[in-house]
């Protein structure tokens, strides 16, 4: 039975039939050697064709050697690539699953490597976070970039590729920065107006057209929308798609925002599911060849009403087939319980930023689900039902351990119950619904509302091999709770506490930030039964250590919520009616406030036995994919 007929009915690009409506869009990885194919590289897009996706577009691939995107991503700029890639094609295609290259230039976003010369751009404008003015690229230059997209296109149809991309989207990039007036000021014949700016790309399409042929596959992507003052429209890119069209490409990849508006492209977690399909279900009006949308597609009935109702004619499901390599054989075969649940937290890409292999919250082994058989089966028991619990007990479980997990309260989840109460978090509990069913699918015991005692230990337990992972528990500090009422931002998220209507929340990182906005009116009214609540934080910055889409989303939020956030702020003293702090120097005073809210970190709950393996906040507080790798890597090997 096929679950969802849209989605798995076969398309049609170009002169190439694709078996489905699942691309893999591009995400960079790290995990290319001096910008060559590596073992890694092919296990890593092979998983995802055996997985079931229809076509899969690789990550930025340079076609030129002067300037590099990041440390570790592929090229393509002379023939000592092909070699590589012919391995990487050959190993997608024994899948029946088609592979194009996204060809790329960086320009302005280069990464600073030593000897790297000044960056160039379509003028002296650079990004948000440039070090220094980039130098507008000389005409003379383009002819040379354009030749050498041709013969980069062409190096991977040797290589057996099936087409290639062009990134025009998100302002990112030689060929985004030309299409979008952000960062396009010039006056010749690549400036001025739309059909100037969209120039080069059509120069570039047209040279590996030449190169090329007409059966080589050839989308373009961009941003059906910038969402920005002074950027690209939705009307702008439906007269662009036109062209594209009429230049000979063959479906068009409809993303949306740039890199300027944080959350714009890469929109955070807890946001609505695609949230360019409305450009995408514009600019296909318009034309007659295939159009794709991407964004948060992370479950199949979502793509599957896409293509049903009209939106789109492609569903580019990133995140979800990294988070999980067989997502689409799973849709497929109707086992929508079984995909691992991708909760859009980005983590996956904050590492590449600082050339770390891509990896994933939700999971620790994003190159291959396999683990190895224990050589020697053991009785496992496992403390605790947290997330670091559920991998450790499932991972002994896979390896032929058999497994006995206790929680002491009546539910799995651990602290990650609490972290999915906050706005936008929702996505939390599909990991821990998850993770409890596939542990009792693979036959671990799990025993709730069970404490484990060192009787237990001692008696019933004596011979296993025992992993703790006990948890953490919320810090509160002892001369506050003077204060008239305090809880922690945990009593609040798990029920046990009610606070009044003005509040103070002690610490500013991600737990007091996402209770502040959990408490506070979703409309800033000013509405008499409304709570008024202020963030004190003795650093600089919001959510020290976090970054990318969720934390401006939240940032955002908050302000537009009317919360008061109050930095480099230390609280000097509290009595039963008044919390007393220092900014800059000066002395300010709450004393009409009528709750003090403790979210200012955590400590490892205490691990009374010797002996035991510890693993999870218990050992270390960290955060979930911290916890869950630790709990991986130290199973895979019991």
């Amino acid at each position: 039975m096929n679950h969802y007929p849209n989605l798995f009915s076969p398309i049609q690009i170009g002169k190439t039939t694709v078996k489905n409506r699942i691309f893999m869009p591009p995400l960079s990885t790290n995990l290319a050697d001096k910008g060559y194919v590596t073992d890694a590289l092919i296990e890593h897009y092979s998983n995802r064709a055996k997985g079931g996706v229809g076509l899969i577009i690789t990550e930025v691939t340079t076609v030129e050697p002067v300037y590099t995107y990041l440390p570790g991503d592929m090229s393509i700029y002379d023939d000592s690539y092909i070699p590589g890639w012919r391995k990487l094609t050959d190993a997608v295609h024994r899948y029946d699953t088609k592979i194009l290259s996204q060809l790329f230039h960086p320009a302005y976003m280069a990464f600073p490597l030593p000897g790297t010369p000044q960056l160039i751009a379509p003028s002296n404008v650079g990004p948000y976070y440039a070090k220094s003015a980039p130098r507008p690229v000389t005409k003379e230059e383009l002819q040379t970039i354009i030749r050498q997209f041709g013969e980069a296109a062409y190096r991977f149809q040797q290589a057996g590729g099936d087409g290639v991309e062009i990134q025009a989207a998100h302002a990112h990039g030689l060929l985004g920065g030309f299409l979008t007036p952000l960062y396009n000021k010039r006056t010749d014949e690549y400036g001025g107006d739309i059909n100037g700016r969209l120039r080069l790309t059509l120069e570039v399409i047209s040279e590996i057209r030449r190169k090329c042929g007409e059966d080589f596959i050839m989308d373009v992507r961009i941003s059906g929308d910038e969402y920005s003052d002074g950027g690209l429209t939705l009307n702008d890119m439906i007269y662009v798609s036109k062209q594209l069209e009429a230049a000979g490409v063959n479906f068009i990849h409809v993303s949306g925002g740039n890199t300027i508006k944080r959350g714009s492209s890469m929109p955070a977690p807890g946001t609505s599911p695609a949230p360019h399909a409305h450009a995408a279900e514009e600019i296909r009006k318009h034309l007659h060849i295939p159009v794709s949308t991407v964004a948060r597609i992370n479950e199949p009935w979502i793509a599957e009403e896409l293509i049903a109702n009209g939106k789109t004619d492609i569903c580019m499901i990133g995140r979800p087939n990294l988070c999980d390599s067989e997502f689409a054989n799973k849709a497929r075969a109707g086992k929508t319980d079984d995909i691992r649940p991708c909760i859009g937290c980005g983590r996956c890409l904050t590492g590449i930023m600082f050339g770390k292999p891509i990896a994933c919250t939700v999971n620790p082994s994003v190159q291959s689900d396999a683990v190895a058989p224990a050589q020697i089966k053991k009785k496992v028991l496992v403390i605790g039902g947290g997330p670091a619990g559920m991998e450790a007990a499932y991972i002994a479980r896979m390896r032929g351990h058999e497994v006995v997990l206790c929680e002491k309260s009546g539910e799995l989840g651990g602290l990650l119950r609490l972290a999915a109460v906050p706005i936008g978090k929702q996505e939390l509990c599909k990991v821990i619904k998850f993770m409890a069913r596939r542990l009792e699918n693979a036959g671990a015991e799990v025993r709730r509302n069970c404490e484990v005692t060192p009787q237990m230990i001692k008696e019933e337990f004596s011979g296993y091999e025992i992993i703790c992972t006990s948890g953490a528990k919320a810090k509160e500090i002892d001369a506050f709770k003077c204060f008239k009422q305090t809880m922690t931002a945990d009593d609040i998220l798990s029920g046990k506490g009610f606070p009044g209507r003005k509040v103070v929340i002690l610490g500013g990182g991600s737990v007091g930030c996402e209770t502040a906005d959990y408490l506070a009116p979703l409309i800033n009214d000013w509405f008499p039964a409304n709570r008024d609540v202020t963030v004190i934080e003795m650093t600089d910055a919001l959510m020290a250590g976090e970054g990318g889409a969720a934390k401006s989303v939240l940032t955002q939020r908050l302000l537009k919520k009317g919360v008061k956030i109050e930095l480099k702020s230390t609280v000097t003293k509290v009595d039963e009616t008044a919390i007393t702090y220092t900014k800059n120097g000066k002395e300010y005073v709450i004393d009409d406030a009528d709750t003090l809210v403790f979210a200012v970190g955590y400590t490892p709950v205490p691990v009374e036995c010797q002996g035991m393996h510890v693993l999870g906040d218990c050992d270390r507080v960290g955060n979930l994919k911290d916890a869950i790798s630790a709990a991986y890597e130290f199973a895979k090997t019991l």
